[in-house]
């Protein structure tokens, strides 16, 4: 590593953009190649007897074995911390694995964790329903209630969870307030900025412990990988780091260089996704069969002042309530539609629209889903980087069909 064209770039003074292209990344790379490579070992092999010992010793900067690491994965978590501004990143193969990683590493028997209740319903069931059978408390209350989640901290909590923004309400943290409040108590902080990505806030600069991604969504960008990211200051990733190597949950080496490649174009994409997001909320929040517009980039939102003093775009997330609808005049318009397509999952090139009752809530009695804030006629739409303009009249067509 001595070698200066083996180092990576120190981007702390660069552009997000250039950040995206180069950080983590040697200048010169084996073979000379301007790509990295992918490395498909199980396991890696040593010289003599000697380069085991120097490597047991932590002397020597290497793979053994390939649960531990993988050089592209070092290279894509370098790029991933630096986008955060984080110290310290830890690849996993989804969003899911990242987070049961990371409460695993951090939460014991009779420990307790309080979560905002827009979170991803993912996360709070692993809490609730698995992580209660080994002794772990979960307490949810009301999203963005900040004297709630407060009062709800006692001697046993260890960590305090929220998304920000929310799917699919897209609730915007005061990330400030709640870093604040893990800090008095000393409790750790997780923000879920799947939604925001780095582009638009970084949590880590308001003191928040832990940033959380699905890289499957923005960060990857294409819709064609699964991926997942813990970041946060080397001391506190160690443990998490280790607690991967024993379960196992990394990703594949050519998911890494996928994952790698979408990096490379990440800010160009964010900026027309935001582009997208604020244009078509602006367009559903005039049309005359639409109720009301989720979308931090308006007004009307609730949490508009927040996500306007923290974020810099709004992403490309949009949920709204079709008037007058039930579940199958909503499901309609969903079905009207000509270039989105009907999927679960956010943050590829390509649109998708789905309604979450059907997608996500099927099962769910219409009270356990009113809980929840799923309502019959809601539709959420995840804007990819197609024309505005096509994907307006897109949307327009369908509403007037119905």
């Amino acid at each position: 590593m001595n070698d200066p064209n083996r180092v990576p770039l120190d981007v702390s003074d660069l552009g997000l953009s250039t950040s995206s292209v180069q950080a983590g990344e040697a200048r010169q790379k084996p073979e000379s190649a301007i790509t990295d490579p992918i490395f498909c070992a199980s396991t890696y092999t040593f010289t003599d007897t000697a380069s085991v010992i120097r490597y047991i010793e932590e002397n020597e900067e290497r793979e053994e074995y390939g649960r531990y690491g993988n050089p592209g994965e070092k290279v894509v978590e370098k790029k991933l911390a630096a986008l955060e501004g984080g110290e310290d990143a830890v690849l996993y193969s989804s969003g899911m694995a990242a987070i049961v990683g990371l409460l695993m590493a951090k939460l014991n028997a009779g420990d307790e964790v309080i979560f905002f209740d827009e979170c991803y319903h993912r996360s709070r069931e692993f809490c609730s329903k698995h992580l209660s059978r080994f002794g772990v408390v979960t307490r949810q209350v009301k999203a963005c209630d900040y004297d709630a989640m407060e009062q709800a901290i006692n001697k046993n909590t260890k960590m305090l969870v929220s998304e920000s923004p929310t799917n699919p309400h897209l609730s915007v943290v005061d990330l400030e307030k709640f870093a604040a409040i893990g800090k008095k108590h000393g409790v750790e902080t997780l923000i879920d900025a799947t939604l925001a990505t780095p582009y638009n806030v970084r949590p880590l600069e308001y003191g928040v412990d832990y940033v959380l991604h699905s890289a499957t969504k923005y960060l990857a960008g294409h819709n064609d990988l699964l991926a997942g990211v813990i970041i946060g200051s080397k001391t506190q990733m160690e443990s998490v780091r280790k607690l991967r190597g024993i379960m196992g949950g990394i990703n594949s080496p050519h998911n890494i260089y996928l994952l790698l490649r979408g990096l490379k174009t990440f800010s160009l994409r964010m900026e027309r996704h935001n582009q997208n997001g604020q244009a078509i909320a602006e367009f559903l929040e005039t049309h005359p069969k639409v109720e009301k517009v989720y979308y931090p980039g308006l007004p009307s939102h609730k949490y508009y002042e927040i996500a306007k003093q923290t974020m810099r775009g709004y992403g490309g997330l949009i949920t709204f309530l079709v008037k007058d609808a039930d579940w199958r005049k909503t499901a309609d318009v969903i079905d009207a539609v000509k270039i989105p397509r009907i999927a679960p999952s956010l943050g590829g090139v390509e649109s998708l629209i789905e309604q979450p009752l059907v997608m996500s809530y099927y099962q769910l009695a219409p009270e356990e889903r009113a809980k929840f804030g799923i309502y019959d006629n809601m539709i959420r739409m995840a804007c990819g980087i197609e024309d505005a303009a096509d994907l307006i009249a897109d949307l327009k067509q369908a509403l007037d069909s119905i």
